[in-house]
């Protein structure tokens, strides 16, 4: 197998999560499909990258909408790679994306943890 294409993220809203996902993240959308059932096939990702995709399906029931934000039990399940840490860094934090600590330098690279908007949480690396 190649690789993995896309992952399903959760979300309660496809419009607020492309505006957070292409404007505070600066990923780029892929496609934006109705599917005529009220539904849409919504694919983004770190712009200029060939990589694997975030799938944004918008919640349809109680059980899925439980699952918004918490996708990964509380922990970091998500690890957005970049060569500019500290540029990056200070672009996603004038957009407003929370970081919930400062950034650290260890061994495997520099890092920090941040929460998208629905409570998902992100390690922004650039590895050593």
């Amino acid at each position: 197998m190649a690789h993995i294409a896309l992952v399903t993220l959760v979300v309660r809203d496809y419009d607020e999560a492309l505006s957070f996902y292409t404007g505070a993240l600066g990923f780029e959308l892929v496609e934006d499909t109705d599917r005529g059932d009220g539904s849409r096939w919504v694919v983004v990702r770190p712009r200029g990258t060939e990589g694997t995709g975030l799938l944004l399906a918008r919640a349809k029931d109680g059980a899925q909408a439980a699952s918004v934000g918490a996708q990964t039990g509380g922990r970091v399940g998500f690890f957005l790679h970049t060569e500019d840490f500290a540029g990056d860094h200070a672009r996603m934090t004038a957009a407003g994306v929370r970081f919930l600590e400062e950034p650290r330098h260890e061994v495997y690279g520099s890092v920090a943890v941040f929460e998208d908007l629905y409570g998902n949480r992100w390690d922004l690396l650039q590895p050593a």
